[in-house]
């Protein structure tokens, strides 16, 4: 134990600079702390805010320095570039693309919140900027971060569960009809929420977390989608509730839902996954247990204080089992793994971390999206 809490300490703090998240940002807050949760990383610049008067709030808050609390992006870019070690993305996904081309075109490193961009056609005028031999990309898709989701992980990889047959995955939330209470205030969505372009942004906002964990526990991507995009809102002509059926080319079959108007879901988050061997079953309000089935007729619920292969380290312990773990510890743990890669990087070194992800993975989730708004526009499945 002495050993893996010294490693954590192998490696200098990164220092980052971000373009976006400041008081008035949904993810921002969660990134800074995350970011500085394991000493890895310290926010030293940024310019958090187009309201300069909440940018520089931001900038007194998290303790910057006033003369790196920038009114204008791109003179930050180039006021910073030679003293940090990589930008984050933070801005809403439909800013996305203007920023990463600008960062990529002078291959800067990128830490760059999901989704990476609005779908495959700017994924497509991403690539002339982009070379993944000489650039550093990070896009954070953060619930792979839970301790139990990568116990998961290590249980399929190694056949507990037998060979794997079905895979489901639901992300209900109620945020449209009942927009959460947040320190007394009523939480709106965002204007750019409420909008839908190449894909549906429920699938950018929700879908792409979906994609993400089933790709991260199959190592597979789906082959083939049937959707159904429906609207349950006051919000007329946008997508707030998707139903999806999707295949792989192992012979997997599976189900994605995610919805803005179920009303009783804060964060319905939840993984089902059925081998011919056992099951497993994780909530993300319940993120320390894994729920176990086996053909047998036994019935487990694992724990980090059970027999965990993955979640008795160090790392996923900042305390004792039976204080849970919870959305920003997960953060912490990818910004742990991006730390390491920063120092692969670095020295010159090809990336060996498996839970980073950068362009080709998010590209892979967005190409899922636009097959199955293909699919609802023909009624068919529709291959990805």
């Amino acid at each position: 134990m002495k050993h893996e809490a010294a490693m954590l300490h192998t490696h200098p703090t990164f220092k980052l600079a971000f373009i976006g998240g400041g008081n008035t940002s949904a993810v921002g807050y969660v990134h800074f702390c995350a970011a500085h949760m394991d000493h890895k990383f310290q926010v030293v610049a940024g310019a958090f805010c187009r309201n300069q008067e909440n940018n520089k709030a931001t900038g007194i808050h998290w303790g910057i320095s006033s003369d790196r609390v920038y009114d204008d992006w791109k003179y930050m870019v180039e006021a910073e570039k030679d003293h940090i070690d990589a930008f984050v993305v933070l801005t809403p996904t439909p800013h996305h693309l203007e920023v990463l081309q600008y960062l990529f075109e002078k291959k800067l490193p990128v830490i760059c919140e999901k989704a990476m961009v609005c779908g495959p056609k700017e994924i497509a005028a991403l690539r002339p900027y982009y070379d993944p031999e000489k650039q550093f990309l990070a896009v954070t898709f953060n619930y792979s971060g839970y301790a139990m989701v990568r116990e998961l992980k290590h249980l399929i990889n190694s056949g507990k569960l037998g060979e794997i047959q079905k895979i489901h995955l639901e992300m209900p939330q109620e945020g449209f009809r009942r927009p959460p209470d947040i320190a007394g205030k009523t939480s709106q969505p965002q204007a750019w929420r409420l909008q839908d372009a190449e894909v549906p942004t429920i699938c950018l906002d929700l879908g792409v977390h979906l994609h993400h964990l089933s790709s991260f526990l199959l190592n597979e991507e789906p082959s083939h989608t049937l959707a159904e995009f429906s609207n349950h809102s006051q919000y007329a002509n946008l997508v707030d509730d998707v139903h999806m059926l999707v295949k792989y080319a192992s012979g997997i079959k599976g189900s994605m839902w995610m919805s803005k108007t179920a009303i009783g879901h804060r964060n319905g988050l939840q993984v089902r996954i059925y081998g011919d061997i056992g099951s497993a079953k994780w909530l993300q309000l319940n993120p320390d247990e894994l729920e176990l089935n086996f053909n047998d007729g036994r019935r487990e619920i694992l724990d980090r204080a059970g027999q965990c292969d993955y979640a008795h380290q160090f790392r996923y312990n900042r305390m004792k089992p039976g204080h849970p773990t919870g959305f920003v510890e997960a953060f912490a743990n990818l910004y742990s793994d991006i730390a390491q890669d920063l120092v692969s990087f670095q020295q010159g070194q090809t990336s060996s971390n498996s839970y980073v992800f950068g362009l080709e993975h998010a590209a892979d989730g967005l190409k899922l999206f636009a097959a199955a708004k293909r699919s609802t526009q023909t009624l068919s499945w529709e291959d990805v």
